[in-house]
């Protein structure tokens, strides 16, 4: 369905004070991956990796500086006019934030019927019983289409949002950390929804967090990112039972079990993460990584398989 190649984002800024130098922002760096119809595909890292750049990138969102986007076979990066608005019909993305990716002076129904209008799916009473219809989908009355974004609490605006997404009645769901600024509980059922709207519509998702349970509970595969780069990537089954990379374990081994009898002191992920305009020669983890070897200082470690068919693989020298 889309197939991702050796997508690029670097940012150029200048800093400092009183003289200011430029300073490129390596957000994105080389990264590839597939995802197939109706699956759920995760990147999962820490803050500041790069996660939401490069979904973000390939929707276009933001202009990429290279790789290849294909959808279906269509090169996403070269589409232009009526070409390009066809192709985000298909992809459609729900953000993180729902107190800032509602317009607070436009209406709910307002929100909803411009899509289907500039898509040319319905306009006038026809896209207004849609969307009705789509808010009854998400959980939601048909009385808010004639409410305003500040009337509703995180968990519904998050719920409008969704529904928002699927008024074009796209193939693929860009999700990007979608639960990440709610309360815990309202996390669920955002969760379940999503999940149920998957099972129902026969979505593909694209699902852009940094918490592994939900990684685990919602997607198929996983690829875990650092610094910009995909590190492992693989069923989530094995990436998050059995990882292969130092720091896709790391992780793993920070993230809480819900059970109190296995209670244990988390351990700590050494070091912070280095800044991405100025990232360390070779495995950009080295620093960090207490498996480290010399060659990771000097050499980029290349992709490796993971032992099975269909497991992924992994960028590490470990393991090359």
């Amino acid at each position: 369905m889309l197939e991702v190649e050796g997508l690029r984002k670097h940012f150029v800024t200048r800093k400092g004070f009183p003289k200011p130098r430029t300073v490129t922002v390596r957000a994105v760096e080389d990264v590839s991956f597939r995802i197939h119809e109706g699956e759920a595909f995760g990147l999962v890292g820490e803050s500041g990796c790069g996660k939401s750049t490069a979904a973000r990138a390939l929707l276009r969102l933001i202009e990429p500086d290279a790789g290849r986007v294909t959808w279906r076979g269509e090169d996403v990066i070269a589409a232009r006019g009526e070409h390009l608005k066809t192709l985000r019909r298909r992809m459609q993305i729900v953000f993180q934030d729902p107190y800032s990716s509602l317009d607070p002076r436009q209406s709910v129904g307002s929100a909803l019927v411009e899509p289907m209008r500039v898509h040319g799916i319905a306009e006038g009473k026809e896209a207004r019983r849609r969307a009705a219809a789509l808010l009854e989908e998400v959980g939601l009355p048909p009385a808010a289409l004639d409410r305003f974004p500040h009337e509703f609490s995180g968990g519904q605006r998050q719920r409008i949002g969704i529904a928002r997404a699927l008024t074009v009645e796209p193939e693929l769901i860009v999700a990007d950390e979608p639960v990440s600024a709610l309360d815990v509980s309202v996390q669920a059922q955002v969760l379940l929804l999503l999940k149920e709207l998957r099972q129902r519509r026969g979505l593909a998702f694209l699902f852009v967090s940094h918490d592994l349970s939900v990684i685990r509970w919602f997607c198929d595969r996983v690829a875990v990112m650092y610094l910009g780069r995909i590190v492992e990537e693989g069923p989530s089954s094995r990436v998050l039972a059995d990882p292969m990379h130092p720091y896709a374990r790391m992780l793993r081994d920070a993230s809480p079990v819900p059970d109190p009898s296995r209670r244990a002191a988390l351990p700590r992920i050494l070091g912070e993460i280095p800044s991405a305009a100025n990232p360390p020669p070779g495995c950009p983890f080295h620093p960090r990584c207490a498996q480290a070897m010399p060659a990771c200082a000097t050499t980029l470690p290349r992709w490796t398989s993971a032992p099975g068919e269909g497991q992924g693989g992994v960028a590490c020298h470990l393991h090359g």
